[in-house]
């Protein structure tokens, strides 16, 4: 975006038209030229010959008087990094994560495909904080380091695949890892959200002695179990209802969000996840002072360059009329 810094000294434009008028009396600027030799009815007038142009002058006023209001371009605003959250999402990739049991937009979906269209409208919403993303199954892996670049981690959630680290859960080692990453970072308010629909039976620490641990390094913990509590399944003998739920300890879960002070969330359909991630919100709140700048590049120098152009080659045009002058006059004296 184009803009002065300066822009009250556009003022200054008319200036030269306001001091010609209150100057009439001294319109010429280099008055009657006298060569040796020549009679009086040989006097010619330099400057204020009516057919001389002005508008060179005027040009190069406009242009000097624009580069001194100081025009900038300005870009685009960047967000300042600001001392928010370290905020770890672990999620589960276990082969339950494939049941379809939830509804998105009218749609059946598997559980996987609705935590990630609800959890990265969350991401979106956490400017200022630092994100990361662990995917755990039968063992946990770091999918994105903490970052402020939302999209990414966005992106590494969106391109997750069930089946990807295995077929069971390791809840403990989902919550090992992110104490680990947490350590390495500098300090500031550290919370995990462990998304899981089952129960930890995968890894070498169990999810107790992991959530001990978090809590004497600081780390909250929340808690979302994920799963629909009634589902219909075809049968030899009909449709029957049953819990696709059966497997998800949420005493388990509950536990371990209370030792970390922190709380357990139960979604059983795709508005409940975003009324949870919206609680978290609250519970957690980004930076409301979110600082950000917008880049400035100086263009002063272009108006001021062909201005002194401009001069230099009106300077150079003058030269050449003397000198046609100086020689033309010999001649007529003659």
């Amino acid at each position: 975006m184009f803009t002065l810094a300066w822009p009250w000294l556009l003022v200054l434009l008319p200036l030269p038209l306001i001091f010609r008028r209150s100057k009439q009396a001294q319109q010429t600027v280099g008055g009657h030229l006298q060569m040796p030799g020549v009679g009086e009815a040989q006097t010619l007038t330099l400057d204020n010959s009516p057919n001389r142009s002005r508008w060179p002058y005027w040009l190069v006023w406009t242009l000097l008087v624009c580069a001194v209001a100081r025009p900038l371009w300005v870009g685009d605003a960047i967000e300042l990094p600001s001392k928010g959250r370290d905020l770890m999402l672990a999620v589960d990739l276990s082969g339950s994560m494939q049941i379809e049991d939830m509804v998105l937009n009218g749609k059946t979906v598997d559980r996987f495909t609705m935590v990630q269209r609800v959890m990265s409208e969350f991401i979106e919403r956490r400017k200022g904080d630092k994100l990361g993303l662990i995917l755990f199954a039968d063992h946990a892996y770091l999918q994105a380091p903490l970052t402020q670049d939302r999209r990414s981690v966005a992106q590494f959630l969106t391109e997750a695949q069930i089946g990807l680290v295995g077929k069971q859960t390791a809840i403990g080692e989902a919550i090992a890892l992110a104490v680990k990453r947490f350590d390495k970072a500098e300090q500031s308010n550290r919370v995990l959200i462990l998304l899981t629909d089952g129960s930890n039976n995968s890894g070498s620490i169990t999810p107790e002695q992991a959530a001990d641990i978090a809590a004497k390094r600081g780390v909250t913990i929340y808690t979302i179990g994920v799963g629909a509590e009634v589902m219909e399944r075809r049968t030899l003998f009909g449709k029957e209802r049953v819990n696709p739920s059966m497997d998800l300890d949420e005493a388990q879960l509950t536990l371990l969000a209370q030792k970390t002070q922190g709380r357990y969330f139960r979604a059983r359909n795709s508005d409940e996840l975003e009324q949870i991630y919206q609680e978290i919100d609250k519970l957690e709140p980004t930076d409301s002072d979110q600082l950000s700048y917008r880049p400035q590049a100086e263009l002063f120098y272009y108006p001021l360059a062909v201005a002194l152009l401009i001069t230099v080659l009106m300077m150079l045009s003058g030269l050449a009329a003397v000198q046609a002058l100086v020689q033309r006059f010999p001649r007529s004296a003659s």
